[in-house]
This record gives C-alpha cells, structure tokens and sequence, in this order.
C-alpha cells in the first residue's frame, strides 16, 4: 500500500468554497484551483492507494471543500482540516468537522505565532479536550523552537497521535544542536515525523544528499515504524509551485535513499499511515 500522507487540495468557488488568509502575516493566495480530481487521475496514473488531504493556508477556516472530496471519495481520502487557534469557539468546531463533516483530524501551524505560545493558550485547553476526546490525528507545521509546546500536548494526551510535518524543518546551515528539539519528541511514543518536502530543505539536486544526516537522525530516533511519506500539491500544480513531481517523490523514497532497506520503503511509503490511519 502507498498512502501520500500530506496534499493540499482547494477550490476557487466562494462562498461555497472561500479563499482567504488563516495565519496573521498571510499574503499568498492561489490563481488557479487544485482539485481533488486532478489528485486522484494522478494517483491513479502512479499507484498511489489513499492521500491524506490538508487544508491550505489560503482557503480561510472552512474546511468544506476537503470534507466534501473525502465524502465523494470515501476509499481513498481522509481529511484534515485547520481550527483557528484564536476562535474562542473552536472546541465545538473541532466536533463539527469530525462527527458532522466526516473529517479525522487537524493541523496546526505554531510557526504562524512566533510571539505567543498558541498551542497552550489556556483558551484552547477546551479545544484540546474536543481533539482528545475524538482522538483526532493532529499534525504540526513546525520548527524547532516551537517543539516545546508540542512537547506538553504528547504528554497531556498520550492516546492522541501527532504528526511532525516536513522533517521539522531542518535548517542544514545551522548547528545540529538547534535540531535537537525535534529529534527529543521522538521520546513521545505518540509522535511522528513525516518525510516530506526534502527537496525544499536542500540546496542540491536529486536526491538532495546535504539533507540526508537529518534524514538518518530521525529515523535513528523514531524508526520507520513511526514515520510517513507526503508530498505537496496535485498533478502540476507540484512544479508550479516548485515541489518536484509525484514520479520524484516517489523515485527519492524507493532509489534515493540509500540507507533504507526494502522493509523500511515499505513502512515509510504507507506501512505506518496504514496502521495511524487505520486504512486498508
């Protein structure tokens, strides 16, 4: 099984499906749609069996247009949408776009609040009580110094299980010491670390071998058994947005790689989405 655990899909149609800004600082927005339809002619073209669809940064708080694809294609999409960590309303939004909308998680962007400690606001302890209580899967757009706040989440809630998106963002400049909050959530057996947009840390080409030490710390730390694969963006909305191709995708986890085995290909390209997502 292949489970491409991270793409963005949306739609340009408001107010059905609006477009607007979910971080403070957000000025980019998209000019043309991406739709789970192209996604799913692609999959298909590359023998891909489920994505995990993410709601975007520019398509505002309304997760509808995800909800509305997994409801259309119920045997090969799951979706994760965004709660607004500033909605004092956002424990009963947790619960409507799970048990209503068909959803099976979030995402949450702490980098998007560089002065405040907006996982633990004390507001939101009710809307980590609503994700808890629905065991959610949560992912994490982060970098290493806001894994503190994602530390107090795996403790408070060790049966939730929590996804670190793109490597934890791996600076390949920088000192391997301020790496190391990352690679200390492994310490959580309910965290995870997804393998996904490598080519966006790297300043080499295929297969981006500069980042490869970061790549082998974490799986030293997590195992296979907790790590995923994700991608990007559908069809060619990739190079548009300069993500590689989802043939290179592939090609850097089966051939670019040279320290995993067979074994480990196969739990990191769906093996372990499989058993955190509960697909089959």
């Amino acid at each position: 099984m292949i489970v491409d655990t991270h793409v963005h899909v949306w739609e340009i149609d408001p107010p059905k499906y609006p477009v607007g800004p979910t971080s403070p600082n957000w000025n980019s927005y998209p000019d043309q749609p991406a739709t789970v339809d192209q996604l799913l002619a692609e999959m298909n073209e590359h023998g891909v069996d489920w994505c995990v669809l993410v709601q975007t940064s520019w398509s505002t708080w309304d997760n509808g247009y995800i909800a509305d694809s997994v409801a259309r294609f119920p045997d090969r999409f799951v979706g994760h949408g965004l709660i607004n960590p500033e909605d004092p309303d956002n424990a009963a939004q947790a619960r409507y776009w799970i048990e209503e909308r068909g959803l099976v998680g979030f995402r949450f962007h702490p980098m998007y609040y560089p002065n405040q400690k907006i996982l633990l606001k004390p507001s939101n302890k009710a809307m980590w009580e609503s994700i808890a209580n629905l065991s959610a899967i949560v992912q994490f757009h982060t970098r290493p110094e806001f894994a503190d706040q994602i530390n107090v989440i795996a403790q408070q809630y060790p049966h939730l299980r929590l996804v670190i998106d793109h490597l934890g963002y791996p600076d390949i400049q920088d000192d391997e010491a301020i790496f190391q909050p990352i690679i200390d959530l492994a310490n959580y057996p309910n965290v995870y670390i997804k393998l996904s947009d490598v080519a966006g840390r790297s300043t080499e080409s295929f297969p981006h071998c500069d980042v490869h030490p970061f790549i082998e710390r974490l799986l030293s730390a997590f195992g296979v058994e907790r790590t995923v694969w994700g991608t990007g963006f559908p069809a060619y909305h990739r190079t548009r947005y300069n993500w590689p191709t989802l043939e290179q995708e592939l090609c850097l986890i089966r051939d670019g790689l040279p320290f995993l085995s067979d074994d480990d290909k196969k739990r990191i390209l769906g093996g372990t989405a499989a058993e955190i997502w509960s697909l089959s």
